[in-house]
């Protein structure tokens, strides 16, 4: 394998499918991902995460798309057109909460740039709450941000951790932010990326183990970040219709449950979920799919665990700091020896 693959390090790998060359999103063929993230002085940690579903104008070529709301407490955008016609018509953004519209904005005027006969569009944008590390009243993510992941977005490797979107966010009372993982059944690719800030510590399981409980009074933030949230994209090129891709999007909550979230009441937990094929034929509604099934949410399982693996610790607004996984005290948990596979 030609990447770093954390779970092997600690023995965690979620089911026994094989993933794509980069274990990422950008499996899915044409399928691009680009982050923007912003650290400056003392109060800004905050950045843009962009996912194109192709490369070319996606006014022009959409993809067959549907959403699926696990619990609805968030800001995302685009969501009831989704669902009334079944396709996405713009790339997808990432951000803060309180910089929603400012990237809805910006992801519009990128789209009136690049299609000069459009009147109406839908930007497609979620959010997470980066608040305790962010001065997000500042709502700091302007124009060029969105610009600038939507035009570094590329295939191969994906960052992961405290990057773009993810730069402020948590997981489980640690330092979260960006996780991606892919699959391959019957020769086609799903995969998830994801931008976490959701759990609380004591809720943590990996690989079945009850790290959170066991690290629940270590690297622990001065007080806990409020609410939370997961923005969750699926992306796959095997022939969906949207009904079908629904069915997917809602698999994923179960591996959230592995992880050992409960979808809190604060909590915006959402799906957007495409696929890249335009044949316009579909799968059967089979047997076939609870492989299909598994897939996402081995993705959905692993995604978050690579959150957690690739984050660094983050000090920002008043000093507050959210602490990366400490992968020594993981080991110990997890009874495995200090090795690096890849």
């Amino acid at each position: 394998m030609s990447y770093k693959r954390y779970v092997q390090q600690f023995n965690i790998i979620p089911g026994t499918l094989p993933t794509g060359p980069q274990n990422a999103l950008t499996d899915v063929p044409g399928v691009l991902v680009g982050h923007t993230t912003r650290v400056e002085g003392d109060t800004i940690r905050t950045g843009v995460t962009a996912i194109k579903p192709h490369a070319g104008n996606i006014f022009e070529q959409p993809v067959t798309a549907a959403v699926h709301t696990i619990n609805g407490f968030g800001k995302a955008t685009a969501f009831e057109q989704i669902r009334e016609q079944g396709v996405i018509e713009t790339p997808i953004i990432l951000t803060n909460t309180l910089s929603v519209w400012r990237a809805a904005d910006a992801l519009v005027s990128y789209m009136l740039q690049q299609t000069p006969s459009i009147r109406s569009v839908c930007p497609v944008v979620g959010e997470c709450n980066d608040a305790y590390v962010n001065d997000i009243r500042l709502r700091s993510i302007t124009e060029a941000d969105v610009f600038a992941a939507l035009e570094s977005a590329h295939d191969g490797p994906v960052e992961q951790g405290s990057v773009g979107g993810g730069t402020g966010t948590t997981c489980y009372g640690f330092k979260g932010g960006i996780g991606t993982s892919s699959r391959v059944v019957n020769g086609y690719t799903f995969a998830i990326l994801l931008q976490t800030n959701f759990g609380d510590r004591t809720e943590l399981r990996m690989g079945g183990a009850d790290v959170g409980w066991q690290l629940r009074d270590k690297y622990l933030p001065a007080k806990a970040p409020s609410g939370g949230s997961i923005m969750i994209i699926l992306a796959t090129d095997a022939p969906m219709s949207s009904r079908q891709l629904g069915r997917l999007a809602r698999r994923v909550q179960f591996g959230l449950g592995r992880t050992g979230s409960t979808c809190t009441n604060g909590s915006g937990e959402f799906v957007i979920a495409f696929t890249t094929d335009q044949s316009r034929t579909f799968v059967r509604d089979d047997d076939t799919m609870n492989a299909y099934f598994g897939a996402v949410v081995d993705c959905a399982e692993e995604s978050i665990y690579n959150a957690l693996l690739s984050a660094t610790t983050v000090t920002g607004l008043d000093g507050h700091t959210l602490y990366a996984l400490p992968h020594d005290e993981l080991r110990r948990i997890l009874g495995v020896q200090d090795q690096l596979s890849g």
